[in-house]
């Protein structure tokens, strides 16, 4: 079920405070809402997915991680989902290859402060283990939303399963990275996962040539 469909379901059901995406002036039920949503817009939507059950990892996290960062950014960072320090403290990409994140947004001139970064999950898995297709599912329309909300010009995806679960394709990171791809109506570069770069250092040449290419990008190169 779409995400509008599911959330006027709930609304209908009297679940109140229900987070729906506003459309633009004119334009009709029948159409997806393409614009530009707000932080207000963000939190709305955050605030739905606050208490979310609707699939096993309900079970296991300590807290749900949304998500942070500028509403309006011109870059987004998907991750694959939340890892010990993200589940303790509730941010994205906070552990130690949060930090080598923050390094990789600095080296291409930008601050953390600039960007939107969020995992395609948003619940730690146990143990860390890989995303499993029926959370990927549960996940996917609050990813499609914060998107949609951000309207970034560029997304970076971060690992094997965001780029899988963003584009909708089994190729492995290493034929995916380093090209533009495309969903939603909005250019993807698919590149390694920063945790993945700590326990292979020297793949960090690879991620830097891919994020030259965003860079350049975004300044109109």
């Amino acid at each position: 079920m779409p995400l509008r469909e599911e959330l006027e379901h709930f609304r209908d059901l009297g679940i109140r405070d229900v987070y729906i995406p506003k459309r633009p002036a004119g334009q009709s039920a029948d159409q997806p809402a393409l614009m530009p949503g707000s932080m207000a817009d963000l939190g709305a939507l955050a605030r739905f997915v606050d208490g979310c059950r609707r699939c096993k990892l309900a079970g296991s996290r300590t807290q749900i991680v949304f998500g942070q960062g500028n509403a309006d950014a011109d870059l987004m960072f998907v991750g694959e989902a939340p890892g010990r320090d993200e589940d303790e403290q509730g941010l994205a990409f906070v552990g130690r290859a949060g930090q080598l994140l923050t390094k990789i947004i600095e080296a291409i001139g930008m601050q953390r402060d600039d960007v939107y970064i969020c995992n395609v999950l948003r619940c730690r898995p146990p143990n860390n283990r890989n995303p499993e297709p029926d959370e990927v599912a549960s996940c996917r329309p609050f990813l499609e939303e914060t998107i949609r909300l951000v309207a970034p010009r560029a997304i970076v995806t971060l690992g094997t399963f965001a780029a899988q679960a963003l584009l909708e394709t089994d190729e492995p990171i290493g034929r995916l990275r380093g090209r533009w791809r495309e969903a939603r109506g909005v250019r993807v570069m698919p590149t390694f996962h920063p945790a993945f770069l700590l326990r292979s250092p020297e793949r960090k040449k690879d991620v830097w040539e891919d994020m030259k290419i965003v860079r350049d990008f975004l300044a109109g190169k």
